[in-house]
């Protein structure tokens, strides 16, 4: 089977943290953004309803795949009433009429029903945005096409550093509740890991993370065949 390993980092972090996972292609855009979620400490993904905002920038091809429903929303009206709009925003001779007018005609497409496999064979590189008040900004970066993978679900690799719970303040709030989060004799120490597990927080555990992935299952294998084939239901 078809699959791709990709590196994953939090851009800004330092030291970067970063995971590397093998997915079987013909996966879409949310099935990507529930790997990300699930090798970080984010909560906003599979199975949990997402509760942030995120996209993918396919701004090269004039594309973003995002969850925003309203975006989507917007530019399906200014497909059916372009020359409506066109003219009301050129009308108003502005600069954020202009920038309005540029960010409508970018292609929204729901990440449900767009796959990543000619994005990321053609670019190598796709940016994913998260959070837009933490403004998680993630790289995933494709190093190799495998041709011989055997699972229907990711498989995480390798990786390193703890990841951010959700909601922390970004990166400059992840590093100040690290130091809490560590310091027992800090007057907040308690109070933040009792939130921090409210958040899902915890230490950075391969384990853990491979385990998560093969909830991420998406692709029949000849194992899944075989295995449907000989099933007998007891009478």
């Amino acid at each position: 089977m078809k699959a791709y390993q990709i590196k994953i980092e939090i851009l800004g972090s330092t030291p970067l943290i970063w995971r590397r996972i093998i997915m079987p292609a013909g996966a879409t855009f949310n099935r990507l953004h529930d790997v990300i979620q699930n090798v970080f400490n984010f909560q906003s993904g599979y199975p949990q309803d997402a509760y942030h905002l995120f996209h993918f920038d396919l701004s090269e091809e004039n594309i973003k795949v995002t969850n925003d429903e309203e975006a989507y929303e917007e530019h399906q009206q200014f497909k059916k009433n372009r020359k409506r709009f066109e003219a009301r925003l050129k009308a108003m001779k502005s600069e954020f009429a202009e920038r309005q007018l540029e960010n409508l005609k970018m292609v929204i497409r729901k990440p449900t029903g767009t796959k990543i496999d000619k994005y990321l064979e053609e670019r190598s590189q796709i940016y994913y945005v998260y959070d837009y008040g933490d403004d998680w900004r993630i790289l995933v970066s494709l190093e190799e096409i495998v041709e011989d993978y055997h699972y229907g679900y990711p498989t995480f690799i390798d990786g390193a550093e703890v990841a951010p719970p959700d909601d922390v303040g970004g990166l400059p709030g992840f590093y100040k509740f690290l130091k809490v989060y560590h310091d027992e004799s800090h007057p907040e120490h308690i109070e933040i890991r009792a939130w921090a597990k409210g958040q899902g927080f915890r230490e950075y555990d391969p384990e853990h993370i491979n385990m998560c992935m093969k909830f991420l299952k998406y692709k029949k294998t000849e194992w899944d065949k075989i295995e449907h084939k000989n099933f007998s239901p007891v009478d």
